[in-house]
């Protein structure tokens, strides 16, 4: 028998002495769980311990290692807290998915990347995306190591399982009914939306869903949509690569200043109401009946339903769509509830836009693959997805309060902003900081992050914009240790 390997017998992991060549020998002194918690997170990274398969029982594990129980558990706690394990009662311990690839960083550049060297383009993110570093803390980015395999296929299973040979042909470009119905009454249930499955059109995400309202408008003879400042460098470029002016409306601690947005005079507005990107903050109520009244008077609100899913500390703020379904363009996606490269997303628009919105999704690509989006609606309709959202929460309830925790510890002086939901925090720096300097010499330490000044088209105060989502404990504590040293070098 090849010893290296462990024995896999109807989906567990056979204990033993040798199971995995554990040697505790080799664990430093008061550092056991730490030395066990890595070698598992190894095997289950370079496959010797399957996704599916069941750790031994921590009593066993604990007895063959020679090892207190304590040792065992504390380190089948961390694994679970990282996303790689899941205690399932009288199942056991049960791997759920591998670590993300450690990335080999080459050796240290002399100058800062040239993702920094000038004002961000469209190809920034492309750049910052492929720029190698040992601590990534990209914001938008959720926990790509919890993606339901196992539901995944369990759904694509079913799914294949009655397919008739007809749905492998084109469909329908606003998408599968079978999709469009699953979110139909997931946004009823979840968003406080109201809609006819028939209203709902399939998109590959808010990226696409933005290109083809431009199209759109552009056609309805809008030509400019004001977005919010600080607001996304990417939905600004979106828009700009389509041609439309994009006049910034200052966001306060309220949200949308719609007085200012009123004094633009601008057609239509984009925004994210439910939990605004970069600051986290949500648009109040005084502020959504001002909005409301001003899309009653012949305003479109474009409503980009960001990170609406992940609320903690309070409950979701329902859609503006679901007041004004007249005058709000609505849409969303499943790339922060499960991932960016599925592509997937969905767009409303009043019914005078349908008709064109539905041309353009068909000259744009005949619609979305079909197989991807039955199995999202079987995730859906099972119940699947909800419970992997609730596990998602409690995870990133964990990460959040680790990076505030790191804040504090690392960066006293910083203030922390939008805690209460998402998948990052806007932290603003104290004194005259560089916050793009500041992120170009973070990345040359290996550490990866945004800097607020690329948000916003107006002054901002020096940030940075911190994913907590995908990034373990020890990992968010290492990067702001480490942000806090490039910080007080840079002073």
């Amino acid at each position: 028998m090849d010893r290296a390997k462990p024995l896999v017998v109807e989906g567990s992991i056979a204990a033993g002495a040798d199971f995995l060549q554990l040697d505790v020998g080799e664990a430093p002194p008061g550092g056991r769980a730490d030395w066990l918690a890595a070698r598992l997170r190894a095997a289950i990274a370079d496959g010797r311990v399957p996704v599916g398969a069941r750790l031994p029982a921590s009593r066993v594990l604990a007895a063959e290692l020679g090892v207190s129980r304590g040792v065992v558990t504390e380190a089948y706690q961390r694994l679970t807290e990282d996303g790689h394990v899941v205690g399932r009662g009288r199942a056991g311990t049960v791997v759920v998915a591998t670590p993300a690839a450690v990335v080999t960083r080459p050796p240290v550049p002399r100058r800062p990347p040239e993702v920094f060297a000038a004002r961000p383009d469209t190809t920034v993110f492309d750049a910052l995306r492929n720029a190698p570093a040992e601590l990534d803390l990209t914001p938008g980015v959720p926990d790509l190591a919890a993606f339901p395999r196992t539901a995944w296929l369990r759904a694509e299973r079913a799914v294949l399982h009655r397919l008739t040979p007809a749905a492998f042909g084109y469909g329908d470009p606003t998408g599968t009914p079978a999709l469009r119905l699953a979110v139909a009454t997931w946004l009823a249930r979840y968003r406080g939306i109201r809609v006819d499955p028939a209203e709902v059109v399939v998109v590959a995400g808010v990226s696409q869903a933005l290109g083809l309202l431009a199209q759109v408008l552009h056609a309805d003879g809008v030509h400019t949509v004001a977005v919010e400042d600080p607001g996304s460098l990417g939905v600004r470029q979106h828009l700009n690569n389509w041609r439309l002016d994009t006049p910034p409306v200052p966001v306060d601690a309220h949200g949308l200043r719609v007085d200012r947005l009123a004094e633009s005079g601008a057609p239509a507005v984009m925004l994210t109401p439910a939990h605004q990107f970069p600051t986290g903050v949500v648009l109040d109520g005084d502020r959504r009946r001002r909005l409301l009244r001003w899309a009653r008077q012949g305003g479109l609100v474009i409503e980009d339903d960001y990170d609406a899913e992940h609320r903690y500390d309070r409950p979701p703020v329902p859609a503006l769509r679901g007041m004004l379904p007249e005058r709000v363009c609505y849409t969303g996606s499943v790339s922060k509830l499960l991932a960016p490269a599925l592509r997937i997303g969905w767009v409303l628009v009043p019914p005078r836009l349908h008709a064109g919105l539905v041309a353009a999704k068909r000259m744009a690509d005949l619609g979305n693959a079909a197989l991807p989006q039955l199995v999202l609606a079987e995730l859906m309709d099972s119940g699947a997805l909800e419970r992997h959202l609730r596990l998602l929460r409690r995870r990133h309830v964990r990460r959040r309060d680790a990076m505030i925790r790191a804040v504090r510890a690392h960066l006293p002086g910083a203030v922390v902003h939008g805690a209460a939901a998402g998948l990052h925090l806007l932290v603003t720096l104290p004194g005259e900081v560089d916050d793009t300097a500041l992120a170009a010499a973070a990345l040359r330490r290996g550490v990866k992050v945004q800097p607020l000044s690329w948000h916003g088209q107006r002054p901002q105060p020096p940030g940075l914009v911190l994913g907590y989502a995908a990034n373990p404990p020890s990992d968010i504590d290492r990067a702001l240790a480490t942000l806090a040293a490039t910080l007080h070098d840079l002073r």
